[in-house]
């Protein structure tokens, strides 16, 4: 009998011992399968809107990409209602509208520049030109800059989190999924 409780024991304790080994093992591939701090970082970028002037395009980086913001001057802002889908791409946050892009041509994926004197966009590899909702008013490019997942938060626009106002935008077509 004594054998018996002694084979048990060690039994149970090889279980035990075992067991341990297993979680710690699914915990250690967990944690290597799992994205990096400086990874998961890099998949919001918050901006505070405030620090923006009119007509003065601030080139910020998300992923790795450009990001185009233009506060909208009242001119700008006038022009722009002419046209409902001008209005459309552009985020209200307070009482002021910003056109946030993707700083990618949408033809072959240039970097365009910004005219503040004629408030427009031109991509020197072909030639498309975008207005300051940056919309295409000039070929080649097959549409306008596009919209990156934002979420407003207060003053703050958060790059990297698909908010009401983006999903929006994603189902009436002003975007396409970035």
């Amino acid at each position: 009998m004594k054998n018996s409780s002694r084979r048990g024991f060690m039994g149970m304790a090889f279980g035990a011992v075992a067991g341990v080994g297993a979680v710690a093992s699914l915990y250690a591939m967990k944690r290597s399968w799992d994205p990096l701090p400086s990874v998961k970082a890099a998949g919001f970028t918050t901006l505070d809107m405030s620090a923006y002037k009119e007509n003065e395009l601030v080139t910020e980086k998300w992923r790795g990409k450009p990001i185009f913001v233009l506060k909208q001057s009242k001119e700008m802002l006038e022009k722009a209602k002419k046209n409902p889908k001008d209005l459309e791409r552009l985020i209200k946050i307070g009482d002021d509208h910003f056109m946030v892009a993707v700083g990618l041509c949408t033809h072959l994926g240039c970097i365009p520049g910004y005219n503040p004197d004629e408030e427009s966009f031109l991509c020197a590899c072909h030639g498309g030109m975008y207005d300051s909702t940056a919309l295409v008013t000039k070929a080649p490019p097959p549409r306008g800059l596009d919209i990156p997942p934002f979420k407003i938060d207060g003053n703050k626009l958060v790059l990297g989190e698909a908010g009401p106002e983006y999903k929006k935008m994603l189902e009436t077509g002003v975007t396409l999924k970035v």
